[in-house]
Order: structure tokens, then sequence, then C-alpha cells
């Protein structure tokens, strides 16, 4: 017998609870089985200091229903070993505690992007984004429609009571017409607040998701369709069909100032007539497939032998290093970026895990910019580059900025004829090169990032000068400017070479 039981939130059902059958007296062993706690959540709440045995939740609130409805959900689809739940800031934050799946949490509003990322790493998991109003509707509005855009396979549960409960109750994006709010005192004015903002319907404009449908926690035969709803956008995300959202209209009776009963009768009379509940969207999507063209056997072979000498012959180039972090700074449209990307796919090529972190001001010209750029063997755990071993500043301003980052023993570029007069160098090994100067006389100022890509292969020996040409041979499409490319990261090579010859290299005090 399956039983169709719902709990309060603030409610903790024992593991199993038993009803004696009508008649006479029976054995211990004749009971039946009427209701019990879904496997999907957790024993005990341990991740709570005291009172593990019940939520975090207020009595009637309409996230541990929801949270029930999931759970069994899952586990009759067999689910629970497969699903992966992202929660972000607010109420919904607390969907770890109690849920035994993966969780991940993740910032206001990010959840779709964050589910997004999951999702497609790993294809064969069940996501949720497990969502408040003050959160998807707000700050997370973006994400929510472009995830719904791009037709991700995820399932959104989107739990809407119309406001802020976390943090006092402030105006939500969903707060009703005339409803009154921390605020919205005197309530939501149009003329002044705007409408509320109907997710639904507005996600049911676009083309590509598979499921849309609004449910409300209002009395139990609405609370059945959601159990409903709930379990058909898993379904369809185990089937691979696309992306389903279900908004949920739940009660929040701490915030709204009311008993629980109180507030579900709220739901019923006041929000939804305001939200009509509605499957919004059910259909598989047609996404139209973009076709690539064929090549012919002989056409990928000759291509796969030839991608596997240009990776053999990069794999050849000895790595002395377990990892090199890279910053490379000046203004922009020096190529600061480009050599950032530059240098990532030569790692790229050379079988090195590799990461590239672009930082740049509002201006496209003349604003400052920089790049962060790690080239490992072993896997990178954050592309950010605080103390780089070499930095390659392209002015000035980049040269006195970074270079107390640089670790000791560590590497300076500067592009310039001199080190300025007052520059205390660090304890790191300083050159200047003329790097413009230089670019300047083979045709172009533009190809000063080159030349200093060539000085730095031949100072550090990170990578291959090959992989260098290989790439840049790919990536530029103009002969001439091919040809002037070439000649700055040789010149960038012999410049390095001189100065080792001449003794000019700066060296800190104590430098080995």
């Amino acid at each position: 017998m399956e039983a169709e039981s719902v709990i309060s939130a603030g409610e903790a059902p024992p593991k199993a609870e038993r009803r004696e059958p009508a008649g006479p007296a029976v054995n211990e062993g004749e009971y039946e089985v009427i209701h019990s706690k879904s496997p999907v959540f957790y024993d005990l709440y341990e991740r709570k200091t005291e009172l593990k045995q019940q939520t975090h939740y207020c009595p009637g609130c309409g996230h541990g229903v929801v949270h029930k409805l999931i759970a069994e959900a899952l586990e009759e689809l067999g689910l629970q070993d497969k699903t992966i739940i992202v929660s972000p800031v607010g109420c919904s934050v607390f969907a770890y505690y109690y849920f035994d799946v993966g969780n991940v949490q993740v910032a206001h509003g990010r959840a779709p992007a964050a589910a997004t990322g999951i999702k497609r790493a790993c294809p064969d998991k069940i996501v949720i984004s497990y969502q408040g109003d003050g959160d998807l509707a707000a700050i997370g509005t973006a994400e929510i429609v472009h995830a719904a855009n791009r037709g991700e396979k995820i399932a959104v549960f989107f739990v809407n009571n119309a406001i802020y409960g976390m943090t006092g109750g402030q105006m939500a994006p969903t707060t009703l017409v005339g409803q009154k709010s921390t605020t919205s005192p005197f309530g939501r004015r149009p003329e002044n607040e705007g409408f509320p903002i109907h997710m639904a319907e507005m996600l049911a404009t676009l083309e590509a998701p598979a499921y849309i449908e609004r449910v409300a926690l209002s009395d139990n035969k609405n609370i059945m369709k959601a159990r409903r709803a709930i379990r058909k956008a898993l379904e369809i995300q185990k089937n691979g069909s696309g992306f389903s959202f279900v908004e949920i209209l739940s009660p929040c009776p701490t915030i709204w100032g009311k008993d629980p009963v109180e507030a579900r009768k709220w739901v019923l009379e006041k929000m939804i007539p305001a939200f009509a509940l509605n499957v919004f969207r059910d259909r598989i999507p047609s996404v139209p497939k973009i076709e690539v063209p064929q090549r012919s056997v002989t056409e990928v072979l000759e291509l796969g032998a030839e991608v596997e000498e240009n990776s053999t012959s990069a794999a050849r180039h000895v790595h002395h290093f377990k990892d090199v972090k890279i910053k490379i700074a000046g203004f922009g449209g020096q190529g600061v970026l480009l050599l950032g990307q530059l240098l990532t796919e030569m790692g790229m090529r050379e079988s090195l895990e590799v990461s590239w972190l672009p930082s740049y001001g509002p201006e496209m010209r003349s604003g400052s910019a920089h790049c962060h750029v790690c080239l490992s063997k072993d896997r990178i755990g954050s592309p950010l580059v605080s103390q780089p071993d070499v930095l390659i500043a392209m002015n000035e301003f980049s040269l006195r900025k970074f270079a107390p980052e640089v670790v000791s023993g560590g590497v300076i570029l500067y592009n310039g004829a001199t080190l300025p007069a007052d520059f205390a160098a660090p304890a790191a090994q300083v050159v200047a090169i003329p790097a413009a100067e230089i670019a300047d006389k083979l045709g172009s100022t533009k190809a000063a990032n080159i030349v200093m890509l060539g000085a730095l292969l031949e100072e550090t020996e990170c990578l291959s000068s090959g992989t260098a040409v290989t790439v840049l041979e790919d990536k530029v499409k103009k002969v001439e400017l091919l040809e002037i490319d070439r000649k700055a990261l040789s010149a960038g090579r012999l410049f390095i070479d001189d100065q080792a010859h001449l003794g000019a290299v700066s060296q800190p005090d104590g430098f080995a």
C-alpha cells in the first residue's frame, strides 16, 4: 500500500510508522508499513549542531514539502546515486543538510550556470537546480533565461513564496501587487516597484525548454499535482529530452505573519489567482542540426598523421618544471591577452595542463590589461596567479605594479631599452628588452609581444620554440604578418642569447 501523506517542514517523521490492522489482535510481524522516511534523506542531519532529527525550516514552510516530493520521486525512479543537487543562497541552500545525494552550493543566483557546467561534464548524472524566487527571479534572471534558452538538460525546481524569506522579508520579484514587505511597507505598487514577474510564462516564450509547469502547495489535491510535475521533470531529464522547469507556489508562514493553515489558504486565495496554475510547455523540442562538412578517409588519415607528427615533436621538449605561473601585463592593444592565449595553446600541444585568466578594464585600447597563465604537469587548482614565477611587463606601469609579486628567484622580462632609474629590483632576474623597437624595425610594432614570447622561451626554456612556430602558423592567416612574427620570435631569442654572452642580465645580490 502506498501512502500519499505530506509532512510539515518542521516535522521529522520516524523511519517507519505502522498501522495495526482492524480485527483480532495480531503478531508483531503482521503490521503493515504505510509511511516511511525516504532513504534519499539522511537518517540524522549530522551537519546540524543540535536537533539533528529535524530540519531548519519553519512549521508550514513549503520547502519541507518540496524536499519530500523530490526525495520520493528520486527514490521511485532509482536516481538517488546519480543525482547532484545545486543549491544557491537563500533557504534553498539548506538542501545539502538533508539530501543524501551529490550536493553543490553556489553563489546567489548562479545555480543554473553551475548546473549547466556539471551536466555537461557529467551528462549521465541527474542535475537539479533548486532555487527560490529572490534568487532565481532577481539576481539569477540571466542565468535561468540563458540556461532555458540553450535547452540545458537539467531540472529546475523554483520555490516561489513571493518574498525574501531568509533575509528578513524584503519585496521579491514575485511579490504580489498590494503585498506588503519590509521594502514595500505600503504594498507593492506597479507604478513604483513594477509588476510581479511571471517566470513560467517568460520561459515558455523560448524555443528550447521541454517542460514548464506551475503548481501550488495550497491543499492536498494540488500537492499531488506538484508531486507528479516534479516526477515528470526528473523523468524528462532521465530520458535526455531537455530543459524542465517546475514553479511551485509555496507558503512562507513566518515572514507572511500567518499560521501554517492560514498560509496555505493565502496561497490558494491570493497567489493562484495572480500566478495561474498551468502546463505552459510539454513537448520534445525540435533542435536543428548543423551539418559539419565530412572529410574523406584519405583526408582524415593525412590530418591525423600531421597532428601526430606535430604532437610527437612538441612532446619531445623536456619540461624542467612541475608547474610555472606567468603573469603578462601592459596596456590594451599591446597583445597582452593574445600572448597568454598563445602560451596556453603551446602548452596544450606539449601535453601540459594549462589555464588562462584575462583581466582588463573597460577601455578596448590604452586601458590596463593583464592575464594569468599556468602551465603544469599536474591538474591546476586555480587559474589565478598571485605570485608569478615569470612576469612579462609590457610597460613601466605594469613593471612597478606587479614586480613585487614575483617569487624570489623568478624572472621579470620588461619591454624597454633600460630599466627605470629608480626601479628597485626585487629578488628576481630582471631583463630589459627593447621589444617595441625591435618589432618596429621588423615592420610592425604589434609584434612586440612575439619578441617577448621569443625572449621568454629562450630565458626559461618552459616551452619549445618549434611549438611556437606551429601555433603562429595556425593562428596568423596573413602571410606578411606571419613572416614578421617568425622574425620577431627569433629576434627575442637572439636578444637573450646576446645579453647572456655580454653578461648584461641584471641579477640581484644572492641570486643563484
